[in-house]
């Protein structure tokens, strides 16, 4: 696994790097609200094909629909709402659903700089809820985590920067993304203390890769690739401060054919810990195949 990690950064890194050169004003219409949707979760559902140690599973789906919130289209400040829920159905008998993640957030996105410029800072911040519905005792008898009926429930705030820039050479559009996201004590369950991290550091790179064809206001891209890492910095089961444990990686290719008007297909790799409520003990490696909703245009 570890040989794995050592690949996906090292093929991060050469993505990165690649882009990072000579961006400059370009008439591409990247306004906040493209900005914001870019960087919010997209919806997906899998296929039944998953390679690695999760369970069986008939499909996961995350439902995630973004309601903006602006005075107007050119607006420097806005929000956007999302009713966000992940479903698991399993494949065993009577295909059960269990404790869907109920993920209710508010984002604001402030974008600096000049609004002409396909190149942005944009600072924005989140408070955000993850629950699963369930109110039965968080431990079973014997000890275990109660994963069928056991409550999980926590509050956090999430604050960070965007870095926006487009390659004219390349004719993509970049998305850089930092941030810090906290749950202080008194907004989770007790039981959770110790367990599950309360201060997390994400990185995501987001690439695009706009068609030569189409005006600015109309060009799909058909393809995109996402980069996302998380460190878990907090005291969480005695792990020691630089451990991998504390990682958590995903690599997503995203290709939109012609033919599909706002679905496309995406291959994911995820290593790290589970992230659907209070499954959160157990450790993914996965590779997982779908189809994903990804219907920006710039």
């Amino acid at each position: 696994m570890k040989k794995a990690l050592y690949i996906l950064f090292g093929f991060s890194f050469l993505i990165t790097s690649s882009y990072s050169q000579s961006f400059k004003k370009d008439t591409l219409g990247l306004n906040l609200t493209k900005i914001a949707l870019a960087n919010q979760s997209d919806s997906y559902v899998t296929f039944p094909l998953d390679i690695g140690n999760i369970a069986p599973l008939m499909f996961e789906a995350n439902i995630s629909p973004s309601f903006v919130i602006r005075e107007r289209k050119d607006a420097r400040l806005m929000a956007v709402l999302t009713s966000q829920i992940i479903i698991r159905m399993y494949n065993e008998y009577s295909y059960p659903v269990r404790t869907p993640s109920y993920m209710p957030q508010l984002s604001f996105y402030y974008l600096t700089g000049d609004k002409k410029s396909a190149n942005h800072i944009t600072v924005f911040g989140r408070v955000a809820h993850h629950s699963n519905g369930q109110n039965g005792d968080f431990f079973n008898e014997d000890g275990t985590v109660n994963l069928l009926s056991g409550n999980f429930a926590t509050n956090y705030m999430e604050l960070g920067l965007i870095r926006t820039s487009y390659s004219k050479i390349r004719n993509a559009v970049k998305f850089y993304k930092t941030s810090l996201e906290m749950h202080p004590k008194s907004w989770m369950l007790s039981e959770l203390h110790g367990k599950y991290s309360g201060l997390r550091w994400h990185n995501t790179f987001h690439a695009f890769k706009l068609p030569l064809t189409g005006s600015s206001t109309t060009k799909k891209p058909h393809f995109s690739l996402k980069v996302e890492t998380t460190w878990m910095f907090d005291a969480i089961n005695n792990w020691d401060t630089f451990s991998l444990n504390r990682l958590n990686a995903g690599l997503t290719f995203y290709y939109h054919p012609k033919f599909l008007e706002d679905i496309g297909f995406f291959v994911q790799f995820y290593h790290g810990t589970d992230y659907y409520n209070i499954y959160f003990q157990n450790k993914l490696d996965v590779i997982r195949f779908g189809l994903m909703t990804e219907i920006l245009r710039f």
